[in-house]
């Protein structure tokens, strides 16, 4: 067994893990109440050295292991782990609230726990690349396929939010999908002068509106990630399209996430009901990414359970 100690690519993740673990009480702590700035300001840096932890150890495992880190289930974890803190980060950028850490923070935390103390030796250590994956479309097709699911993930732990806040109230979003709109509303006073005033949104309305945005920045890198996916596999394995668990899997979450975008753009959709369909989105990706790899079925998959 590999000793934390002795690797500092396993010292690393244990440090980003021990910042995360100590992020999300302190981000649940800021929801109650009116703890201050303070807090909030703590959890942003505990989340900014979870990144930079991450950065550092997956640029270790590169110049160690010779390719992109992508090699195994730890790094592919490690590397969601990275997208995910690196998601919320710039998502608080557009609303600086403890929502957002308090949401998404458990999904990084999830992926970095489950890749340090969860997975056996032989998938923590760097391995050799099979000669399918020695291309230059490696770095290209997994990175953006990372980072979308990333994205979508902290969209969908978005969306949950919303169906957790506001939940005795009625939901009336008074912007568009796209968040233009509903910042001042005209006022016609007595005088007969018109005026505008400032509408304040609320905490769904603010959710919702970065959900959606997070949402669709993912879709459009899934709909890249699998494009890419498509000429690589045509490349190596002389097919566009297999039928293979994951490329099915992956399918079936571009298609919910597709069904999310057509709803609120055509169907006018806001609020709660697109949140629904992105939570079942949320768990077509653990059931694509995870569950995939863990049977060790397919031409994607890292292996484990039953992998021979």
């Amino acid at each position: 067994m590999t000793l934390p100690l002795t690797d500092p690519v396993l010292l690393l993740g244990l440090m980003a893990f021990g910042s995360l673990l100590l992020a999300l009480p302190i981000a649940f702590w800021s929801l109650s109440g009116n703890p201050g700035a303070l807090p909030e300001k703590l959890v942003r840096i505990l989340v900014v050295a979870a990144n930079l932890l991450l950065t550092a150890q997956l640029v270790l495992r590169w110049l160690d292991s010779g390719h992109f880190p992508i090699s195994n289930l730890y790094e592919s974890l490690c590397f969601l782990a990275w997208g995910c803190t690196l998601t919320q980060l710039l998502v608080e950028r557009s609303w600086p609230s403890p929502l957002v850490p308090a949401a998404t923070t458990p999904m990084a935390l999830i992926c970095v726990a489950f890749a340090s103390f969860a997975l056996p030796d032989t998938l923590q250590n760097a391995a050799p690349l099979v000669p399918a994956l020695r291309s230059s479309w490696l770095v290209m097709h997994v990175s953006v396929i990372m980072m979308s699911y990333a994205a979508l993930l902290v969209g969908s732990l978005l969306s949950v939010a919303v169906l957790l806040t506001e939940r005795d109230q009625l939901l009336e979003l008074r912007s568009s999908s796209i968040g233009s709109g509903g910042f001042q509303k005209a006022r016609l006073d007595a005088s007969g002068s018109v005026s505008l005033e400032t509408t304040t949104f609320g905490l769904g309305e603010r959710l919702d509106n970065l959900s959606y945005r997070t949402i669709t920045v993912g879709f459009l890198l899934l709909t890249v990630g699998l494009i890419s996916g498509a000429v690589w596999a045509n490349e190596a394995w002389g097919s566009w399209w297999s039928w293979d668990p994951k490329e099915t899997w992956a399918l079936i979450c571009w298609l919910v996430y597709a069904a999310y975008l057509h709803t609120r753009l055509t169907r006018g959709w806001q609020g709660r009901k697109p949140a629904w369909v992105a939570i079942g989105g949320l768990v077509v990706i653990c059931v694509c990414y995870i569950g995939v790899n863990l049977l060790g079925i397919g031409l994607h998959s890292y292996g484990w359970f039953f992998d021979t």
